[in-house]
């Protein structure tokens, strides 16, 4: 494998969670500037449609362990290259909520344990106060779809050039119906990334975080082995 395919995958998850979870931390945290969670939903979706056209042709813009994952089950990646794509989204990912971590503490009074860095969690650790079981059947749902919709929008008899449109608008919506719930992740890195800065709580919880998101991305890639196998 070509250094650069990691290397790409890396300053795209970094781009992902530096653009979705900042929005959260430093625009939405402040009301009079009125993006609001669904200003955070677009801002996830325009993270991925931007970086899926600028490292799209060198790594496949997963940016995602789920994502790398359930192509890989839809036999779409190979599963040897797994997990050094898998290595460097998390890198990327630590590396942005380290970033925003050190620019919220310029702010005066900024506390982690507070901002929490737009943390996933359940229970205290969910927006609403969602439990551990719907918070885990609403990441795998999510997951599901949002794998589905990339095997889908990237099918041979798709149009590629509209791709990460699709994508970028799909994970917008998700991100409009789950941030009540979970504050959405459907991506183990971009969880792994402020859990590892905010620590307590949300790294007690990472694990959900991870689980959900794979089980529902090896679905999605079954799913998706029958729905486009013409595609193969």
């Amino acid at each position: 494998m070509h250094f650069k395919r990691p290397l790409a995958e890396a300053f795209g998850t970094f781009w992902l969670v530096f653009g979705g979870c900042g929005s959260a931390v430093l625009a939405a945290a402040f009301p009079h500037l009125g993006i609001g969670f669904a200003g955070v939903s677009l801002a996830f979706g325009l993270t991925v449609l931007t970086m899926a056209y600028a490292v799209g042709p060198v790594s496949g813009c997963h940016l995602n362990p789920a994502v790398t994952v359930g192509l890989a089950t839809a036999g779409r990646f190979p599963w040897k290259e797994a997990p050094v794509y898998i290595v460097a989204q998390v890198i990327g990912g630590a590396l942005a909520a380290l970033a925003l971590l050190q620019l919220m503490d310029a702010k005066p009074g900024f506390d982690v344990t507070v901002s929490g860095l737009a943390a996933n969690g359940f229970d205290a650790g969910s927006p609403s106060g969602f439990g551990m079981m719907p918070v885990f059947a609403t990441e795998v749902l999510a997951t599901f779809f949002f794998v589905l919709i990339i095997l889908g929008a990237t099918a041979q008899r798709a149009h590629g050039a509209l791709a990460p449109l699709a994508i970028g608008l799909c994970l917008t919506l998700i991100h409009l119906v789950t941030i009540p719930v979970s504050n959405t992740s459907v991506n183990p890195a971009r969880s792994t990334g402020p859990a590892l800065m905010v620590g307590g709580m949300a790294l007690h919880q990472l694990w959900l975080f991870w689980v959900a998101p794979i089980v529902g991305a090896i679905a999605a890639g079954v799913v998706g082995r029958v729905l486009y196998s013409d595609d193969e």
